[in-house]
């Protein structure tokens, strides 16, 4: 070799090693903490080093901070990190409406519920007196009420109250004669009740709609406002993705409106309500998915709630010898959604709680789908399932999105329901787990609380927040709490096709993360439901 080449040579050599070893400059680094990366490994590192909103590198305090240099540093003194918390099955938008109804949480009788309405109608918006979260079963006359104290505490003003699942409501008199109902009215995938030739103001499913479709929406001016309230909210307990489950077309664009615009931070999954509009807006376009919304699949609904009697089942109630439930979506609306959804690349995401719902929609995605598939087609809720239907999870990969709160918060009574045989494939998400061996799970909110951290506990737990029943309802249904951790995050993701964005902490990933006290895998299972989130950060920006 020519040696007047070796000066060149070395300065080559000098400047290809710097630049490998150049400290680069990042918007933030966080580093001496526990940050659960919850990827494949599920690896614990010290630091993650974050720029333009997405994790660059992961790894020790020590080798990222020697790499990277940044103007804001974190010092996480030992606390934990989590991605994102991500609810799977919620409805956002509902939430945030909701906050303009009187809260019937955890109502014990008619009587606190008319106390509750009082206070709220100070301060209603609107002509209607609304609230919702009911549920009769925590009565001490476990029945479904009617509106006899409504028409008694408000005959001038129209009353509609919901119950907590979603799937029922009381109206007042004055508001079953705005909406026409009468002791005739039928309505398919409804039921307006009626005893003694008269309404008694409840209303099944489709039913609600003939009242509920004349309440004034919020305006767009109010609705955001909302909204921004509900964001609040939920990035308090953690949640940084969230499904809605079942919107408009105006509602979808309007989230789209308050994305451009930078007014909102929350990501949504957006599932389409099965409406023409809908189908003849969306699916031409194919899927859509940007950073903070994606419209890809449609809700479907085929039956109703289990609290209400609406849960379609292939027998009668253990406890109303004449009812089987109730069909709410046809079955060849639902086929013409499948085809259609099938057609354009849509998912497919239907609420199915009863086991004739469970096994019409099974057999239902089975014409359509093919052993190996990865088209994510899911059952929401799948709660009581036949155990000749279960092999069919598996087989066609669809996927069950369960909510575990909903075994803790139905445990006391859904037996009476379904009988002795037919609760073992009931809540069964150890079950469901070995069909396809990943689990979503969700709340449901505002059917349930907004805290993840409560379906968390509750699908390694199966107890409520006091600890009933020692050892768990139905314990061999038990999930880990791996399990349950990756059903909030990667896996909730991953039925969103999402894990490639978020839903565990790895580079490439939004740096979406939330900060606490404790090692959720560790700690006592009592403390849970009051541990708090200390910081909630969402495209490397703190939101709380």
């Amino acid at each position: 070799m020519n040696r007047k080449l070796y000066p060149a040579i070395i300065i080559t050599w000098f400047l290809l090693f710097a630049s490998c070893n150049e400290i680069k400059t990042v918007d933030l680094i966080i580093y001496n903490g526990n940050i659960h990366t919850v990827d494949e490994a599920m690896q614990m590192v010290e630091a993650m080093a974050i720029k333009d909103g997405k994790i660059i590198a992961t790894g020790t305090s020590e080798e990222l901070l020697s790499r990277f240099s940044s103007a804001t540093q974190t010092d996480l003194q030992g606390r934990h990190v989590y991605p994102g918390f991500i609810d799977p099955h919620s409805h956002f938008m509902g939430f945030a409406q909701n906050l303009l109804r009187a809260n019937l949480w955890m109502s014990e009788s008619m009587e606190e519920i008319v106390t509750r309405l009082q206070d709220h109608k100070t301060t209603m918006v609107g002509d209607w007196l609304q609230g919702r979260g009911w549920d009769q079963n925590l009565f001490e006359v476990k029945e479904m009420p009617d509106n006899t104290l409504l028409n008694e505490a408000f005959p001038d003003t129209p009353v509609y109250i919901i119950r907590v699942d979603g799937h029922a409501a009381v109206a007042n008199d004055i508001a079953l004669q705005m909406a026409g109902i009468t002791a005739d009215t039928q309505i398919d995938g409804g039921e307006v009740v009626v005893r003694g030739g008269k309404p008694t103001g409840l209303l099944i499913d489709r039913a609600m709609y003939l009242v509920s479709s004349l309440i004034p929406a919020p305006s767009q001016a109010e609705m955001v406002a909302l909204l921004h309230r509900a964001q609040d909210q939920l990035f308090e307990v953690g949640l940084t993705s969230v499904c809605d489950a079942g919107l408009s077309k105006e509602r979808v664009l309007m989230l789209d409106s308050l994305y451009e615009a930078g007014e909102l931070q929350i990501r949504v999954y957006a599932m389409l309500s099965p409406s023409e509009e809908n189908f003849e807006y969306f699916l031409p376009k194919g899927p859509i998915q940007n950073d903070h919304l994606t419209v890809r699949s449609v809700k479907l609904f085929a039956d109703g709630a289990l609290g209400s009697r609406g849960a379609l089942m292939k027998e009668p109630y253990s406890d109303d010898a004449a009812n089987t439930g109730i069909l709410v979506d046809d079955v060849e609306l639902m086929r013409k959604a499948c085809e259609l959804a099938h057609k354009h690349g849509f998912q497919v995401n239907t609420h199915a709680i009863g086991d004739e719902a469970n096994h019409i929609m099974l057999k239902m995605y089975a014409d359509f789908l093919q052993p190996g598939n990865d088209l994510r087609w899911r059952i929401e809720h799948a709660q009581i399932v036949d155990p000749a239907d279960f092999d069919l999870f598996g087989k066609y990969n669809i996927v069950p999105s369960i909510q575990a709160i909903h075994a803790v918060s139905d445990m006391g009574w859904a037996e009476n329901r379904v009988g002795e045989e037919r609760i073992k494939g009931a809540y069964a998400y150890r079950d469901l787990m070995e069909q396809t061996g990943w689990l979503p799970n969700g709340s449901d909110f505002p059917v349930e609380h907004i805290n993840p951290l409560y379906s968390y506990h509750a699908a390694f737990t199966r107890q409520d927040a006091q600890g009933n029943p020692p050892g768990g309802w139905t314990p061999e249904q038990l999930l880990t709490r791996e399990e349950a951790l990756k059903g909030m995050t990667i896996w909730a993701a991953k039925a969103n096709f999402e894990e490639d964005t978020r839903g565990s902490l790895e580079s490439g990933k939004f740096a979406d993360f939330v900060v606490m006290d404790v090692d959720l895998l560790t700690v006592d299972e009592s403390l849970i439901y009051d541990l708090p989130v200390l910081e909630t950060w969402v495209g490397g920006a703190r939101v709380y």
